[in-house]
């Protein structure tokens, strides 16, 4: 099995070049690949990405700033493993636990795996951030009677051909909604498994706001309201 790891990218000099050494740097149990969009960054993202050399690194440019939701429709769209994961570079999430959401794939235990963060005390920048997280997390599995332990979760694993399927469109951070919901109208429950996260404070640049939790209620509620066109193979 080959997992490509897709890295969104933002205005994130301070930070990419250690997060390109982490991804690197982890021993995978199979073959993967490093797909990185810089999604027109402004600053030196981009000159620091141009002197990044691995053979596992591909590096796909967006000429203006289009989102997350974006970023990622362009990596899935060049990927070349079966599987993916997304892998933000913002160090908030640590890639040496993506081999533990590897595990329950390749022993057959799951096909779609995220990543559930436990927001102690040292992990989470606000109270009302983790509140948010948890209300919309609620909302779906009210919506959909399910029992999932955090929808924002930027570790999602899961087949290429499945994220094609679902033809996300959401061009911000309300992708991680859409992906959810539309798995879950599936009757797709991921399995989860709990990963480590440092959240970082506005001074250091998080990006995500209450407008994305009220955003992410509205995609929950279209999904579930939207007809089933049919089911993908779990």
């Amino acid at each position: 099995m080959k997992l490509s790891i897709l890295m969104p990218v933002y205005n994130e000099e301070e930070r990419i070049a250690d997060a390109l050494k982490q991804a690197l740097a982890v021993e995978y149990p199979c073959e993967i690949e490093l797909l990185v969009v810089d999604d027109g960054s402004r600053d030196g993202t981009g000159e620091i990405l141009g002197r990044a050399d691995d053979a596992r690194l591909r590096v796909i440019t967006h000429q203006r700033n289009a989102g997350k939701g974006a970023a990622i429709r362009t990596a899935v769209a060049n990927a070349d493993g079966e599987y993916m994961v997304i892998l933000d570079a913002d160090l908030e999430y640590d890639p040496q636990d993506i081999p533990k959401l590897l595990a329950p794939v390749l022993d057959g235990r799951a096909t779609v795996v995220y990543g559930n963060r436990t927001f102690g005390s040292h992990s989470a920048y606000s109270f009302w951030y983790v509140m948010g997280n948890k209300g919309v997390t609620m909302a779906a599995n009210v919506l959909f009677n399910s029992y999932i332990g955090d929808l924002e979760t930027c570790f999602k694993l899961m087949p290429v051909a499945l994220y094609r399927s679902l033809d996300v469109r959401s061009r911000g951070f309300g992708m991680e909604a859409e992906v959810t919901g539309k798995l879950l109208r599936r009757r797709i429950r991921p399995y989860e498994v709990p990963i480590s996260y440092r959240a970082r404070g506005r001074e250091e640049g998080k990006k995500i706001t209450w407008r994305d939790g009220v955003e992410a209620l509205w995609i929950l509620g279209r999904e579930r309201t939207r007809r089933n066109r049919g089911t993908a193979p779990r």
